[in-house]
């Protein structure tokens, strides 16, 4: 018997396998709509709107072109805009903060909990102010941020007035307490980039809300600011969902949970292969989906960890080198933010997908320990 060769490439995604199981249907469906010409705001898109909107528990899905413009449409619909203000992580991707300008108003960024990633309350109450109209939490890395805390602690403040708006890009098809993430605020915006838990094949988004209102005024924005052919009521965006990537996530929506189950699997093995190790390992949160798996590594030796598994051909990235409120178009007069600027020195994220092996996961562990060792 031919001894198998070992592993010597373990990728920190492989975007060729999620789609194997439903290549063959998302190729008929695809020919099917070329053929027909139908490509914009075709049959497949709005099924896909409300297949979310059930998968989700809201009212209304509202499909456009990427998680960026998910949110800022999400942002416009609330009726944000300048002179307004809206709490942001800074330990998060650079889109989070961009929208709020993109829109008029301010961010201001806040700190994260140093167990989590997630954004701090204490920061929250500290930085509530009159002009804060919108708190935008970011379930980072998969794992859902408690809305129903931040809920508590605005009304404590007397502002049950101040919307959330959740950054629901990493974490489709995560729970807390029973509830979905994408359905625990006023809006939230989803990705389905090529990298997500649920992909597209290329860019694409969508607006998850139970509002009305906020519904129909992104549905108005996505197209121009236009109820009505050539009828135009405000300024908008060119954003819809086109109907080939609304095909591609029709045919993937009902494997997302299998999916989402077999990650958390995989973030158990690591968990198990990593024990005794100096890593700060991630939380196991029952319902996380686990987008990215992120170790903190400390004592300034990350980037030889990174280093490392790079040279054994072991995928691997930080997510995130430097806050948002560090990057130049915000770093006049930003604020210190020490939790998020330690975990932009220590975070390393490590293979994970769906169909990641066990053989792979054992190498992936057998490298980070012989850095240990030596």
């Amino acid at each position: 018997m031919t001894k198998a060769a070992p592993l010597t490439h373990v990728p920190l995604i492989d975007l060729s396998l999620q789609v194997k199981p439903v290549k063959a249907a998302i190729l008929k469906d695809w020919a099917e709509a070329l053929d027909k010409g139908a490509y914009i705001n075709g049959p497949h898109g709005k099924a896909l709107e409300a297949e979310l909107a059930k998968f989700l528990g809201v009212k209304h899905v509202v499909g456009c072109n990427s998680g960026t413009d998910a949110l800022l449409l999400a942002v416009r619909a609330l009726g944000i805009g300048p002179g307004d203000e809206v709490l942001v992580p800074s330990f998060s991707f650079f889109a989070t903060a961009e929208v709020v300008s993109l829109a008029g108003a301010k961010p201001v960024f806040c700190d994260i909990r140093p167990d989590s990633c997630l954004l701090d309350l204490g920061e929250v109450r500290k930085k509530l102010t009159r002009r804060t109209k919108a708190i935008m939490p970011v379930h980072l890395f998969g794992r859902v941020f408690d809305v129903a805390e931040l809920k508590a602690l605005l009304k404590k403040a007397g502002r049950a007035d101040v919307k959330v708006i959740e950054d629901t890009a990493q974490a489709l098809g995560a729970t807390l307490k029973g509830k979905r993430a994408g359905s625990l605020g006023e809006a939230a915006g989803i990705s389905f980039y090529p990298t997500k838990n649920l992909a597209a094949a290329g860019d694409a988004g969508a607006l998850a809300t139970n509002d009305d209102a906020v519904a129909a005024t992104a549905r108005r924005l996505r197209e121009h600011g236009m109820p009505q052919r050539y009828t135009h009521t405000e300024i908008g965006y060119n954003s819809r969902l086109d109907e080939l990537q609304a095909i591609a996530l029709r045919h993937k929506l009902p494997l997302l949970d299998r999916w989402n189950a077999a990650r958390r699997q995989r973030a158990e093995r690591y968990a198990k292969l990593f024990k005794g190790l100096p890593l700060g390992l991630p939380q196991q949160g029952a319902g996380d989906v686990w987008h990215q798996y992120t170790v903190r590594v400390k004592g300034g030796k990350r980037e030889a960890l990174r280093q490392h598994l790079v040279a054994a051909k072991i995928g691997c990235s930080v997510f995130y080198p430097t806050g948002m409120h560090q990057q130049k178009p915000y770093a006049k007069g930003a604020p210190k933010l020490p939790v998020t600027e330690a975990a932009g020195a220590e975070v390393l994220s490590l293979p994970m997908f769906a169909e990641l092996t066990a053989a792979q996961q054992s190498t992936v562990a057998k490298a980070v320990r012989e850095f240990f060792a030596a």
